[in-house]
């Protein structure tokens, strides 16, 4: 059962309001990711805390920089379950993780920030872990 919206509005709201686009169903994914070339920033939002506390704040910080990807998009795991499921099979042969941050180049993931990445870390270690991607990549 998904997460009520009341709930996640303002989680999804910190990277909306970024200019993140939310995908919310596969169609919007697939109409987002078949074919793009350009360098995509995927989020897969959660109401976990290290979403909360390093994910989300990293991922804003990390656009602060001259280099950075030219479509940002977003789903939220727990609530977008078919807008997740979809992006999750782009992902491959990373395993499910939420939340979890890929940049896209060309069709292809060419960098990952997988949970495991993400919990203990503080904001500013994910940002810069994003922002050196950007510099090889965007």
């Amino acid at each position: 059962m998904p997460y009520p919206e009341m709930l996640v509005a303002p989680m999804r709201a910190e990277l909306s309001n970024q200019g993140f686009q939310e995908l919310k169903s596969a169609d919007e994914v697939n109409a987002a990711m078949e074919g793009n070339t350009d360098t995509t920033l995927v989020v897969v939002n959660s109401v976990c805390g290290c979403a909360a506390g390093s994910a989300r704040p990293g991922v804003v910080k990390s656009l602060s920089g001259t280099k950075k990807p030219t479509k940002l998009v977003t789903v939220f795991a727990g609530q977008d379950t078919e807008a997740t499921a979809k992006i999750r099979e782009f992902m491959v042969p990373y395993p499910p993780s939420s939340p979890a941050v890929a940049l896209f180049k060309n069709g292809e993931v060419v960098h990952m920030v997988e949970r495991h990445m993400i919990e203990g870390r503080t904001a500013d270690m994910v940002a810069d872990n994003l922002m050196a991607a950007y510099e090889q990549f965007c």
